[in-house]
C-alpha cells in the first residue's frame, strides 16, 4: 500500500463523485469525516467539499471493512496501522483475528437460531389449525436460550 498516496488529499472530486466511485452514500461520508475516520477535504470557493486520492483510498478500505463486518474503532486501529506503520501487519492480524472471533461466535448463535425456527416452523405443519404453534413458541420461554432482560 502506498502511505503516500493514502496521505494525497489534493482536492479533485466532489463528494458526490466520490460517492458514486465508492458506492459510499454521501451522508455517510459526511459521517466519516464527522468522527474522524477521514481527514476534513479542501473546500471550493463555494465552500464544497473537494477530495483527493487518498480520501478515495480511505473510504474504499473503510467501506470494504464495513462490508467484512469490522467495526468503526477496529476500522480506525487498521487505519493507523496502515498510515503509521512500517510493518502492520502482526498488529493487523491480532485485530483481524479478534474479529474472526467474534464472526465465528455470531455464525454459532445464527445456527441455533436457525435450529430453533426450523423446529417452529415444523410445528405448524400446514398452517391450518386455529392454534398456532409458531405464535405459542414465541410466547414461551424455554425457546429462548436468554433471560428477559
Amino acid at each position: 500500500m502506498d502511505k503516500i498516496a493514502l496521505r494525497d488529499t489534493a482536492p479533485r472530486l466532489p463528494i458526490g463523485e466520490l460517492s458514486r466511485r465508492t458506492g459510499v452514500n454521501i451522508e455517510t461520508v459526511r459521517y466519516y469525516e464527522k468522527i474522524g475516520l477521514m481527514p476534513a477535504p479542501a473546500r471550493s470557493e463555494g465552500g464544497h467539499r473537494l477530495y483527493g486520492r487518498g480520501h478515495l483510498l480511505r473510504l474504499n478500505f473503510v467501506r470494504r471493512a464495513r462490508d467484512l463486518g469490522f467495526t468503526l474503532n477496529e476500522i480506525r486501529n487498521l487505519l493507523e496501522l496502515a498510515e503509521q506503520r512500517d510493518l502492520p501487519c502482526a498488529e493487523a492480524r491480532v485485530v483481524a483475528a479478534a474479529h474472526l472471533g467474534d464472526v465465528r461466535a455470531k455464525l454459532a448463535a445464527l445456527r441455533k437460531m436457525e435450529k430453533v425456527l426450523v423446529e417452529m416452523v415444523a410445528r405448524c405443519a400446514d398452517g391450518a389449525t386455529p392454534d398456532c404453534p409458531i405464535l405459542e413458541a414465541l410466547f414461551d420461554r424455554e425457546i429462548g436460550s436468554r433471560p428477559e432482560r
